[in-house]
C-alpha cells in the first residue's frame, strides 16, 4: 500500500480524501457517480457500477463524451489484470486518394471525414458478458432514465457546452449538423447550469443498446439510420463497417517504477508515452533537488517520450518498433542521457485538445476498473444521428495524411487514439485505477499523479488537487496559475517558454481509488470539474 505523507508537498488539498469498504466510483459528474453506486446497491459490482457511470456521463456531460465514442479498460478481477481495446477503424471506403481528391490537405475536425466507427457500446456490452453480474438494461437504467426525464446541468459542463456551440456554429457549417442544433440546444443556446435537459432519443438508443446487450448499436435500426446519415452526406462509414467492428482484449503494458507497477493499455493508445516517460525518469536522483530542477526533468523526459510516441504509435498492426523495446531500461537510459540543464527541442507535432471522460470504480469483492471514454475535442465531430441522439466522435483527426508517416490514413486502420486509463500494482497486487483524461494532456497527467503519489508520497485528492504543468509543443510549457512565480522564472532561464494558463480545464481532470491491505478504498476527485466520489 502506497504510504501518504502530505507535509511533504507545499500545496494544501483543497477536498478532503474519502474513505470507504464495500465500494466507491469516482468520475467526473456527480449524477453519474451516484448511477454507479446504486446499480452496486442493487447487486452489481464494480464492472457493472462503471458501466452505468460511462453510459451516464454520454447523458450528463456529452461535452466530453457520446454513444459515438471510443473506449478503454484496465480490468483487475480475481488477481489479474485485463485490457479492453474498444477503439473503432477508419472506415473501409476512405482513403488518401479520395480525400486529396476532393481537395482535403488535413483531415477536418468536423463533418463525416474525421469518423471512425464507435466503440463504446461494443465495450460496455463487452465489459458486461465477461465480467458483469447484472443485466446490461438493468445497468443502463439510471442512464435511461436521466436522458427521458431530464436532469439540471452541472457549471463546469454548462461552460463546455457554451464554448462547444460557439465553436461549432463558427466552424461547422451546413445541413449535416442541424440535428446537433436539435439535440443539443434550448431555444438555439446552450442549456445553462441548472437548467434541465433531456433527450428522448437518447433514452431510446441507450434501451435498445442494453435490451441487446450492445449489439444493437452494429445491426439493426441503429445501423441503418447511421448508414443513411452518412451516405446521405457523403460519409464513408457503412453499415457493413459497423457490422464488421468487434472491440479487443489485449494484453496490458508496464514498467516498474520504484517497486511500483505502473499499467497501461499498447497503442493504438499513447499509454506508453506514460511509461516512457517514467522509464526515463527512474533512473535520475530526484532526492535533494528543488522543485524547479525536478519540473524541468520531468519536462524534459515528456518531451522524449512524446517525440518517440508521435514517430511510433499508430494501429499496432502497423507499427514499425516494437514496445517491449521503446520501454525496455537499456532505451530509458539511452534517452535519460539526452536531459541536460537546458530545455530540449524536440521534433514533434502540434498536439491537440480533448474532450474525454474517466471514471475509476472498485468493490468490497476486490473487482477494480479504469474506464476512458471520448467523443474527442468536446462533442466531436459535431454529427447527431437523425432520431437517435448518437453524437458520432472525431477519432479520425489523429491520422496523418502524409501517406509514408506510421500513423497516415488507410481503410480500416485505428488511428493513433489519446485516451488512457491507468493502473497501479505492487508484488502482484492491486493498488488501484487511476487516470487522467484530456487530448495530449493524458500522459502528462498520468506521469504527475504517479510522481506525486510515489515520489512526493501525497494521498489521492492531494496527488491531483497539485498544480500541474503541461508541454504544448516545440519548447513551450504552460504552467497553472497556482505555481510560484519563481519556478516560472527558473524554468524560463532554462529556455522553456512558459505561459500561465488561467483555465484550469485544459490541465485534465483525473480521479483516484487506491485500496490499503485491509481493504479500505481511498479516493480522490478531480478539483477542476464537477468532480465527486460515491461510496459505499
Amino acid at each position: 500500500m502506497i504510504n501518504f505523507n502530505p507535509h511533504k508537498y507545499e500545496y494544501p488539498s483543497q477536498r478532503k480524501m474519502v474513505y470507504g469498504k464495500k465500494g466507491m466510483v469516482a468520475t467526473s459528474h456527480p449524477l453519474a457517480a451516484q448511477a454507479g453506486l446504486e446499480i452496486m446497491q442493487k447487486g452489481g459490482n464494480a464492472i457493472d457500477a462503471a458501466i452505468a457511470t460511462a453510459a451516464c456521463l454520454t447523458v450528463v456531460e456529452p461535452t466530453s463524451n457520446g454513444i459515438g465514442g471510443d473506449a478503454f479498460a484496465l480490468v483487475w478481477v480475481k488477481g489479474k489484470l485485463h485490457g479492453l481495446n474498444a477503439s473503432g477503424p477508419a472506415p473501409t471506403d476512405i482513403s488518401l486518394e479520395t480525400l486529396k481528391e476532393k481537395g482535403y490537405k488535413e483531415i477536418p475536425r468536423y463533418g463525416w471525414v474525421p469518423v471512425t466507427v464507435p466503440g463504446a457500446p461494443a465495450a460496455w456490452g463487452e465489459l458486461s458478458r465477461r465480467f458483469g453480474k447484472l443485466p446490461l438494461i438493468q445497468v443502463m437504467a439510471p442512464a435511461i432514465r436521466y436522458a427521458e426525464e431530464g436532469h439540471p446541468i452541472a457549471p463546469t459542463t454548462a461552460r463546455l457546452w457554451d464554448y462547444a456551440l460557439r465553436d461549432l456554429s463558427n466552424n461547422a457549417k451546413g445541413e449535416a449538423f442541424q440535428h446537433f442544433y436539435e439535440t443539443f440546444c434550448i431555444e438555439g443556446r446552450a442549456p445553462r447550469a441548472g437548467e434541465v435537459w433531456a433527450s428522448r432519443d437518447m433514452a431510446k438508443t441507450l434501451r435498445i443498446i442494453g435490451e441487446s446487450n450492445g449489439a444493437g448499436f452494429y445491426q439493426g435500426d441503429l445501423a441503418d439510420k447511421i448508414h443513411k446519415f452518412s451516405h446521405q452526406y457523403g460519409g464513408f462509414l457503412t453499415k457493413k463497417d459497423l457490422e464488421g467492428y468487434r472491440a479487443e482484449w489485449v494484453e496490458p503494458v508496464k514498467v516498474n517504477y520504484k517497486g511500483y507497477d505502473v499499467w497501461e493499455l499498447p497503442p493504438n493508445g499513447h499509454g506508453i508515452v506514460a511509461l516512457m516517460a517514467l522509464n526515463i525518469i527512474k533512473g535520475l536522483n530526484l532526492q535533494g533537488k528543488d522543485k524547479e530542477e525536478i519540473l524541468h526533468q520531468q519536462i524534459e523526459a515528456m518531451k522524449l517520450a512524446f517525440a518517440d510516441g508521435l514517430k511510433y504509435i499508430t494501429d499496432p498492426r502497423k507499427m514499425k518498433v516494437k514496445v517491449e523495446d521503446l520501454l525496455s531500461d537499456g532505451y530509458g537510459e539511452e534517452r535519460r542521457r539526452l536531459i541536460g540543464k537546458e530545455a530540449l527541442q524536440p521534433m514533434t507535432g502540434e498536439p491537440q485538445k480533448g474532450g474525454t471522460v474517466y471514471l475509476a470504480a472498485a468493490d468490497e469483492e476486490g473487482n477494480m476498473i479504469s474506464f476512458i471514454q471520448s467523443n474527442y475535442m468536446g462533442f466531436g465531430s459535431g454529427l447527431v444521428v437523425p432520431g437517435t441522439g448518437i453524437s458520432l466522435h472525431n477519432r479520425g483527426k489523429n491520422f496523418s495524411m502524409e501517406k509514408e508517416h506510421v500513423n497516415s490514413l488507410e481503410p480500416g486502420k485505428k488511428p493513433y487514439h489519446t485516451i488512457i486509463p491507468g493502473f497501479l500494482t505492487q508484488d502482484d497486487e492491486a493498488i488501484g485505477p487511476f487516470g487522467v483524461m484530456g487530448g495530449f494532456m493524458q500522459p502528462q497527467g498520468h506521469l504527475q499523479v504517479i510522481m506525486n503519489t510515489i515520489d512526493f508520497q501525497m494521498n489521492p485528492q492531494e496527488a491531483l488537487d497539485a498544480p500541474r504543468w503541461q508541454w504544448i509543443k516545440d519548447k513551450e510549457i504552460e504552467l497553472e496559475k497556482q505555481y510560484p512565480h519563481a519556478i516560472e522564472k527558473a524554468l524560463l532561464q532554462r529556455g522553456h517558454h512558459i505561459s500561465i494558463q488561467e483555465d484550469e480545464t485544459t490541465f485534465g481532470r483525473g480521479q483516484i481509488i487506491w485500496k490499503s491491505k485491509e481493504g479500505v478504498l481511498c479516493g480522490g476527485t478531480e478539483p477542476r470539474t464537477d468532480g465527486s466520489i460515491a461510496v459505499w
